[in-house]
């Protein structure tokens, strides 16, 4: 049973995912993928003679990319297309043919449109944060995003939240990206929590199956872009379009 906040009554940490959650950042993400993915099939369609057929914002982006960590979304995508590349390194070019130069070249898409459009969040959800403090909970933001520090401070939303579990700490701690649960299960963890006693806010897919593989209290699934149902399949208890609507 749902109690304050839309949360099972023994919940004592919130773990927020940033982008779609948060900020309004993940339709930024989705055009720089399909930027970057588009500009690679074209020019392998064009060396190979295979006809070319461009990256899917919606069924694409979602099944394969979003909310996973930059390099298994490169991985997960191309391999949907029977591509295969090596690895290569992190420091690779963008327009290396890698799956680092790859990730590269998406986040250099990504950084450049945030410079020139900036980052906003979603007030619902900072009045959410905002109320869920005020109790004296908890909160975290658990982000496969390399750029999470970057963004919180921006939009200047970083005094919100007590620790940041990101692709960079997932990497120095050798943590598995969603949707497998050991960001959030870390995230837990320095805020004293346990997943029992923890919930999830995502707007992703892997990022609710992740949450539901963690055994968290409660998986709360975010809809911005219209696939409640979809949320619900892979394991959210409930799903919003806003976090506000928790505070009614």
């Amino acid at each position: 049973m749902a109690g304050r906040f839309g949360l099972a009554p023994d919940v004592r940490a919130c773990l927020f995912d940033l982008d779609g959650v948060l900020t309004r950042t993940a339709a930024v993400h989705n055009a720089a993928w399909t930027e970057t993915f588009d500009t690679f099939l074209r020019e392998r369609a064009v060396e190979t003679g295979e006809p070319f057929r461009a990256f899917d914002p919606g069924a694409d982006y979602n099944t394969y990319v979003d909310g996973k960590p930059r390099d298994d979304g490169v991985r997960d995508f191309l391999a949907s297309r029977g591509i295969r590349l090596e690895e290569g390194a992190r420091d690779d070019p963008p327009e290396a043919r890698t799956v680092h130069g790859v990730g590269n070249h998406k986040n250099e898409i990504l950084l450049r449109s945030m410079r020139e459009q900036g980052v906003e969040v979603y007030q619902g959800s900072v009045r959410y944060v905002r109320a869920v403090r005020e109790t004296g909970m908890p909160t975290a933001v658990v982000s496969a995003s390399a750029n999470t520090t970057d963004v919180l401070r921006i939009t200047g939303i970083a005094d919100l939240f007590d620790t940041v579990v990101d692709a960079n700490v997932a990497d120095e701690r050798g943590l598995r990206g969603k949707p497998a649960p050991d960001t959030f299960v870390e995230a837990a963890r320095e805020l004293g929590a346990d997943p029992a006693t923890a919930a999830v806010f995502e707007d992703a897919l892997s990022g609710v199956a992740a949450g539901r593989a963690g055994g968290f209290a409660t998986v709360v699934g975010v809809d911005r872009v219209g696939h409640g149902q979809a949320l619900q399949e892979h394991g959210a208890d409930r799903v919003v379009i806003d976090l506000e609507e928790l505070l009614r």
